[in-house]
C-alpha cells in the first residue's frame, strides 16, 4: 500500500524557513514524480514543486522560484521542500503527492495523497 506523509509545517514569521518532509512508503521513488502542492483557503490548490529523478526533472512554481528547494533522499524514501524567504501568500496547507513514471502539471494526475501540513506566515 502507498503511503504519504507529510511532516514540518508550522508557524513561521516573514522572510524565515521551514523545511516540509514527505515521508513515502510503498512505491519506489524513480519510478515516481512526487510533487508538493498548497492549498491556500479560498483557492484552488496549486502545484508548488515536483521531482522526477528518473527523468532528471525538477520544476518549481514562477511564484517561488529562487526562495524554495526540492530534493529527495531514495534511501531514505524522503522527498523534502526548503522553504526559505517565507512570504505570507505562502501561507497554505501543503500536500505532498506521488505521481506513477513523471511528474505532471495538474493534481488529478497524481495517484496518492498525504494528509497536508499547515505552514502559516505571519508576523
Amino acid at each position: 500500500e502507498v503511503r504519504l506523509a507529510e511532516s514540518g509545517g508550522g508557524d513561521v514569521r516573514p522572510g524565515g524557513s521551514l523545511r516540509l518532509s514527505c515521508s513515502t512508503t510503498g512505491l519506489i521513488l524513480d519510478d515516481y514524480g512526487i510533487g508538493w502542492f498548497r492549498q491556500a483557503p479560498g483557492k484552488e490548490r496549486e502545484e508548488v514543486s515536483c521531482i522526477s529523478r528518473n527523468y532528471d526533472f525538477v520544476h518549481y512554481a514562477d511564484s517561488v522560484k529562487g526562495r524554495f528547494t526540492i530534493s529527495s533522499d531514495n534511501a531514505k524514501n524522503m522527498v523534502y521542500l526548503q522553504m526559505n524567504s517565507l512570504k505570507p501568500d505562502d501561507t497554505a496547507v501543503y500536500y505532498c503527492a506521488a505521481a506513477r513514471r513523471h511528474c505532471h502539471l495538474y493534481d488529478y494526475e497524481f495517484d496518492y495523497w498525504g494528509q497536508g501540513t499547515q505552514v502559516t506566515v505571519s508576523s
